[in-house]
């Protein structure tokens, strides 16, 4: 899928790609390789960028740092929907969501390493275009999906899995939790994602005991292996693998929030593309194993009734693992992926207005910390609004949506930007690859109903008039210092 482009032969830009990697050199390329990376100068490889923002970032967490984001909190009710469409055969939509997944994460490799700045796709879209109205847009899609999925997540935390140890109203306990979140953010992003790794470990921990439970009912003689392979009698399996992974497609976008810390990862042009296609895969393998598990414990009647699958996978093998620990791990996956989905829209909210594409207010730093507080806080703010209202549920669906055309848009500006040369090594991916990846997300946008489009439709028009009032603003901000200075 991915190729090693060919370097120049210069006496600087091959010296030393890494540290213990592959290292290509002269005027060759390398079939058959996942990776590559590419020289579009003579330049010495660098990758600094004179940012503001402090690169703490190492490739072990920013690799746990995806791999949470992408396992989240979904994995521990989509099997019971994925089993409504493609019975037993779980894995096959999963294997398949993740082939699609990987297209468009080719692109977010070549385009983080050609350009490791906050703002991921906005700003990708920003140098590709030229358009500030569709960078805007596209960072608006970005923002829109994140601020959205927190408070959504922020309900979860305090609704019944909250309720299994403690009674308390959702809405004020969901925006106490938004605020923990938010100062745990402006820490620093070290202390954010060490807290990470814990987490996303707890996390992974009832995904394993998913997998072992139910390898000891296997060794007891229990279980039905036949039942992986067997779809719905009157499915068609291939029209039935695509629409469902549609569905767990989903479970694997967590990716593109990685683009928008890149600005804070040490020497990304290296780490980048191992952690993201490392996680990813890593994902993958878990996602194929708990839906292998699944379907043996349990008939896909029985996962599709289920609003707690994997909870009725455990109880059915007969191992006796208490219902509270899965509804602890429940929330640490919950609360995980808030931090992360938050760390990610205060950075996007940072980088546009790096960009002037928002309020430059929204650019300030903390001088000790280093990390964006008024962006934080604005982020913050407005998820909590967004708890107020209860039910987001239309809202994320219609997100969903946007960040389809985000990834459309980011699989374009790599075949865009291949003109624009950096003085820097970057990976590069196969051209074939960001094609398919746009061909992908336009078979994904057609699934979607027509209500969804509408309610698309309705976000993209509030984020013209915002773009419109930022711009404004500016106008009279440029207006006043030249009064001033005269």
């Amino acid at each position: 899928m991915f190729q090693a482009a060919s370097t120049p032969d210069t006496s600087h830009g091959c010296a030393a790609l890494v540290r213990g990697a592959r290292i290509w050199t002269a005027v060759q390329t390398v079939p058959g390789t996942l990776a590559g990376m590419t020289s579009d100068t003579a330049a010495p490889p660098q990758d600094g960028t004179g940012s503001k923002l402090k690169q703490a970032i190492t490739g072990p967490l920013l690799f746990l740092f995806i791999l949470g984001d992408v396992l989240g909190a979904g994995i521990y009710a989509l099997m019971g929907t994925l089993s409504k469409d493609v019975g037993g055969a779980l894995w096959a939509p999963l294997v398949l969501a993740l082939l699609l997944a990987l297209l468009t994460a080719g692109s977010y490799a070549e385009l983080v390493t050609k350009y490791p700045k906050a703002g991921g796709a906005a700003v990708f879209a920003e140098r590709a275009y030229k358009v500030p109205l569709v960078s805007f847009l596209v960072g608006f899609s970005m923002l829109a999906a994140g601020v959205t999925s927190a408070a959504g997540l922020s309900l979860a935390f305090a609704g019944d899995y909250l309720g299994t140890f403690i009674d308390v109203p959702p809405v004020p306990a969901a925006i106490v939790f938004l605020a923990l979140v938010a100062c745990l953010n402006a820490r620093g992003i070290s202390d954010s994602l060490r807290s990470n790794v814990v987490m996303t470990i707890i996390e992974l921990s009832g995904l394993v005991i998913v997998i072992v439970t139910v390898a000891v009912m296997m060794g007891g003689g229990g279980g039905d292996v036949s039942r992986v392979g067997a779809f719905p009698a009157e499915a068609n399996p291939a029209l039935a693998t695509l629409s469902a992974a549609i569905v767990a497609y989903y479970s694997f976008v967590g990716f593109e929030t990685s683009a928008n810390v890149a600005e804070e990862v040490r020497e990304p042009r290296k780490v980048y593309p191992r952690a993201l296609f490392g996680s990813l895969a890593t994902a993958g393998v878990v996602y194929v194993l708990v839906a292998l598990a699944s379907s043996i414990a349990l008939p896909a009647s029985e996962l599709s009734d289920s609003s707690g699958p994997l909870l009725a996978v455990v109880a059915a093998t007969g191992v006796p693992i208490p219902d509270w620990v899965f509804s602890i791990i429940a929330l640490v996956a919950v609360a995980n992926g808030a931090l992360l989905t938050m760390i990610m829209a205060s950075r996007v909210t940072y980088g546009m207005a790096e960009q002037r594409l928002l309020p430059r207010l929204l650019g300030k730093v903390l001088p000790n910390r280093k990390t964006p507080w008024t962006a934080i806080i604005a982020t913050t703010v407005v998820a909590m609004l967004l708890t107020l209202v209860g039910d987001v549920g239309t809202l994320a669906e219609t997100v969903v949506l946007l960040l389809l055309f985000v990834f459309i848009s980011t699989n374009v500006a790599v075949l865009v930007l291949r003109k624009d040369r950096v003085e820097h090594e970057h990976f590069r991916v196969w051209t074939f690859v960001p094609v398919l990846g746009v061909a992908s997300c336009i078979l994904l946008l057609t699934q979607q109903s027509g209500q969804v489009w509408l309610y698309a439709a309705v976000l993209l028009a509030v984020g013209v008039v915002l773009y419109f009032v930022a711009r404004a603003t500016r106008g009279r901000d440029r207006t006043g210092s030249g009064t001033s200075a005269s």
